[in-house]
């Protein structure tokens, strides 16, 4: 199985590498469509910290009369075509983890060569192999991204993929967090000021107000402690009326079935993986405020100005959270400083399999509940 997949990859890396130059060169002898690709590919939180910034190209007069094609991640499938079906002529999703089927490769750089770009934008500082592969394989006249990192592409890849960008930005030293990333990026695109300071996102208000609770982060080493998490909800609940509610995905059900089994009956309502993406966000609009790990929740409490305490690690720190100070609607983060921040979460320490991260580990209950009592 394992010789099998290497053989699928190396076919999938052939496409990625090799095609685009073949496709360039067809590509001289067809004049581009007015046409503009944005690819953006990542998780969700990462969605709703770029999407604002599709209704401002769109507005942009440089793109006037252009149609608007968003690549996007299957995980933000439910929000994009909710909210920001109004700006885009046309969708394509892919997986966010690695895409390395050679058949399904092949048949969306053909659909994407055949779309006959005169721009593709790809936004994200951090590139990967597969998005700047398939960006060459659209052969636009325009490809344009970051110079960025090789956080998620091994040097000697991205050594070849660079080749397929017309033009690739430098990003100032002062830049860190990724919103501030996305308007660096489109502000140099557009050659004007895109008037945005912060994510922002619309939701159905509705009178299921209440706390929500979010005891997961898709990755359980970076999770908090669910012990903690039980311990915490005790004390809000003998502190407030207001009925609490269990959100999370998938990876977040055994989690909620532990906090459930050792909580008095009619403690929590426990919503984990009983939501579309669309149902959470009014869920998290409603709420009077939040608790949760550093998930894309704490991004839709922002872009829907509600409350939220934040439990923060290093790994990232400063690229997702805390949020600048001049965000009006930010989350309260609560943190263990340490020497190893910014590590790309590539953690030194050797921890068991089921403990959290030493930078969320250490994070106490006294700390977030002081911080959640700002709150009630």
């Amino acid at each position: 199985m394992a010789s099998e997949n290497r053989n699928l990859f190396r076919l999938t890396r052939f496409i990625l590498l090799k095609l685009p130059l073949l496709f360039r060169f067809f590509a001289k002898y067809r004049s581009p469509k007015k046409r503009l690709l944005i690819i953006k590919t990542d998780a969700i939180g990462d969605y709703i910290l770029f999407r604002n910034f599709i209704e401002a190209v769109k507005r942009a007069k440089q793109y006037e009369n252009y149609e608007l094609d968003l690549l996007g991640s299957t995980l933000c499938r439910d929000i994009a075509l909710t909210y920001d079906a109004v700006f885009v002529n046309r969708f394509f999703f892919i997986p966010s983890d690695d895409y390395h089927s050679p058949l399904k490769t092949l048949k969306l750089g053909w659909a994407l060569f055949c779309r006959n770009y005169q721009t593709v934008l790809q936004p994200t500082y951090t590139r990967t192999f597969i998005t700047d592969g398939l960006a060459g394989l659209t052969a636009a006249k325009q490809i344009i991204g970051f110079e960025g990192d090789t956080e998620r592409i091994f040097p000697k890849y991205k050594v070849k993929t660079d080749r397929f960008y017309t033009e690739k930005l430098l990003l100032p030293e002062s830049i860190s967090f990724e919103f501030d990333k996305h308007r660096f990026y489109f502000e140099s695109i557009l050659k004007q000021v895109v008037e945005l300071y912060g994510p922002t996102i619309p939701f159905n208000q509705t009178s299921q107000k209440g706390i929500v609770i979010f005891p997961g982060a898709g990755i359980p080493k970076r999770n908090w402690e669910p012990a903690k998490f039980l311990e915490l909800i005790k004390l809000i609940s003998t502190q407030t009326v207001q009925t609490i509610y269990l959100a999370g995905g998938p990876s977040e059900v055994n989690i909620g079935n532990y906090l459930t089994e050792n909580l008095p009956t009619g403690t929590v309502i426990n919503l984990i993986n009983k939501t579309s993406l669309p149902q959470l966000i009014d869920l998290i609009g409603n709420a009077d405020f939040i608790v949760s790990n550093e998930t894309s929740a704490v991004h839709i409490a922002a872009a829907t100005q509600t409350k939220a305490v934040c439990i923060l690690g290093g790994g990232h720190f400063g690229r997702f959270a805390p949020y600048p100070e001049y965000m009006l609607s930010k989350p309260l983060c609560v943190y263990y400083k340490m020497d190893c921040y910014y590590c790309n979460w590539a953690c030194k320490f050797i921890t068991a399999k089921t403990d959290p991260h030493p930078c969320i580990g250490n994070v106490g209950l006294d700390a977030v509940w002081q911080a959640v009592q700002a709150y009630l």
